[in-house]
């Protein structure tokens, strides 16, 4: 018997959207790395870049449980003393409401160059408009798959 190991050229990719309106940020998140990662298929390969490339509509209408929009994200600018600090609600606010979503969804990658590639397969809106209807993607309603994955308006 010998291990199946797929190589380059046999991998099919699709297009799938999501819409991210009601639902919460962390089961969402975890959903899009496993599609992005490509652990929902059989012929999953831990090497390689299997996932499917992944549209995500509505990220600024994205759920948060409990106190978490009052949580500090923090990053340093490099320089002395150059730490700084938004909360979640203030990012979501703010021009670029979609880097909440992309973040969660990097920290569910591992840190290697190849969650940097897979990361490349995402792409996350705060309107309801995107650019790929050429691509003709499939629907993936999160919000049916499992009760606990929305949540009424806090």
């Amino acid at each position: 018997m010998k291990t199946f190991t797929m190589t380059p050229d046999q991998i099919e990719k699709k297009w799938i959207l999501i819409d991210a309106e009601g639902v919460v940020l962390g089961r969402l998140a975890s959903i899009i790395a496993m599609r992005l990662r490509g652990k929902h298929k059989a012929t999953f390969t831990p090497s390689m870049d299997m996932g499917d490339n992944v549209i995500v509509i509505n990220a600024d209408k994205v759920q948060i449980t409990g106190n978490k929009r009052e949580k500090p994200n923090y990053w340093h600018t490099g320089h002395p003393g150059g730490i700084k600090s938004r909360t979640t609600q203030e990012i979501l606010d703010g021009k670029f409401p979609e880097r909440v979503l992309t973040q969660a969804v990097k920290r569910m990658l591992p840190g290697n160059k190849l969650s940097r590639q897979l990361m490349t397969n995402l792409r996350v809106y705060a309107s309801a408009e995107h650019p790929h209807e050429a691509q003709s993607p499939e629907v993936l309603d999160v919000k049916s798959m499992n009760p606990k994955n929305t949540r009424s308006a806090s």
